[in-house]
């Protein structure tokens, strides 16, 4: 079992990309992690939905095989202990997980339709950067709840 995360660009911000770079290190150590990074589609001219279907595209290609989990704010909610648990069962399943997260326009129907689970980081709609953030910590914080480790209070 591998957790990816498939993202739409690099995070931009220094001090944003350390936090996300600090938090997947971290969680690497509970998980086997590989982050996919696609291109962000150059938007002048084109309509959103083009870009959101050429980055889907990308980001499908990324993920073969694996449990597609969208990341969309219109998902089901998870407490960190249910994410934790459901990680675990992918574990013991030896399933692979793909958690995939759009750019500044969103997922397209595609990924969603294809996905088998819909996630929501927040009920809010979040940057794309921070919700790989959120993602991260997420991930993180599953690995020491799984291990019984203090971090989760």
């Amino acid at each position: 079992m591998k957790v990816i995360v498939a993202a739409v660009g690099k995070p931009r911000d220094a001090a944003l990309a350390a936090a996300i770079g600090d938090y997947e290190s971290r969680a690497a150590k509970y998980w086997p992690l590989e982050v996919r990074e696609v291109r962000e589609e150059n938007a002048r001219g084109i309509a959103a939905t083009m870009v959101q279907e050429r980055e889907a595209e990308r980001l499908l290609a990324r993920i073969a095989g694996a449990t597609l989990v969208a990341c969309d704010e219109r998902g089901t909610t998870m407490t960190s202990p249910n994410f934790a648990a459901f990680l675990q069962d992918a574990r013991e399943s030896a399933r692979d997980v793909a958690f995939v997260i759009g750019g500044a326009y969103g997922l397209a129907a595609q990924v969603k339709d294809a996905a088998q689970k819909r996630l929501a980081l927040a009920p809010w709609t979040l940057p794309h950067e921070l919700a790989r953030l959120v993602l991260a910590e997420q991930l993180y914080r599953a690995g020491t709840i799984t291990r019984g480790e203090p971090y989760h209070k």
